[in-house]
């Protein structure tokens, strides 16, 4: 009973937060990106996702956004090609006519210690997750600067903030998404364009479900909360950063954690 009187108060003041806004949110056809466009479109926000590919899983996605009454698209891009972000951009801008939120959430891992990295894993995950966050922030600005107003949200990582072993490709990038959600913020702010970065920790997704239970609860020992985050956690936090709730917030890192690095 505490728990449903809590979600009827919350869908009773965080109503319709986003309501006649579009957001391109980059690999949202599952985990955290699905999320974070879930609780977007709950708020009235229209979508516009994308993925390398439009499978099934994405048309699913899109149909499942499409239930809470908001226009949604599922574009296929390959994020990290320059010209092809620009071109999708361009063709999102005349589906919805405004861009007012990007969420640069695509990215990949290919873990292994530096002295074994080779140079196809650290270009790999560079490109996905850093240059692809670059392109569609090159591609937007445009057409926030002309509105007058914008948020941008990068996905980064604890792992960006205090680094981790056997990922140094990852962590670099996400260190890097990092630094530019501020020097955006610095450069745009004046534009009217906030961007700022998430920063999660350990959270329970497709991915952490094929670690082994030995591994998972020595990452449970280390979070003060003593449980993983859901990808829920960290769209309620996407959502604030996106909605005027932040109107005064930019340059920031919110580190979404559990207290794990406190």
């Amino acid at each position: 009973m505490r728990l449903r009187l809590r979600e009827n108060k919350k869908d009773k003041i965080m109503s319709n937060l986003l309501k006649g806004k579009t957001a391109i949110i980059t690999g949202a056809a599952r985990g955290i990106g699905k999320a974070v466009a879930k609780r977007f479109a709950e708020e009235g926000c229209n979508i516009a996702f994308t993925d390398l590919a439009i499978d099934d899983n994405a048309r699913a996605t899109e149909a499942e956004l499409a239930a809470k009454g908001v226009k949604v698209k599922a574009y296929a891009s390959n994020a990290a090609n320059f010209d092809d972000t620009h071109k999708v951009v361009e063709n999102i801008v005349a589906d919805f006519s405004r861009i007012d939120i990007l969420v640069n959430n695509a990215g990949i891992t290919r873990d292994g210690l530096m002295l074994r990295m080779t140079e196809l894993q650290w270009d790999a995950v560079l490109t996905v997750n850093l240059k692809s966050a670059f392109n569609f922030i090159h591609a937007v600005s445009p057409v926030m600067m002309r509105q007058k107003s914008g948020s941008i949200i990068n996905m980064s990582s604890v792992v960006g903030v205090h680094g981790n072993a056997g990922q140094a490709n990852y962590s670099a990038s996400k260190a890097g998404m990092i630094g530019l959600a501020k020097s955006i913020a610095q450069e745009l702010g004046s534009r009217g364009i906030r961007a700022n970065a998430i920063a999660p920790g350990f959270i329970v997704t497709e991915m952490t479900h094929q670690l082994s239970d030995d591994v998972r609860e020595e990452w449970i020992k280390r979070i003060p909360l003593r449980r993983g985050g859901t990808p829920e956690d960290v769209a309620d936090v996407a959502l604030f950063l996106a909605s005027d709730l932040s109107s005064y917030i930019t340059g920031q890192v919110i580190q979404i954690d559990g207290g794990m690095n406190t």
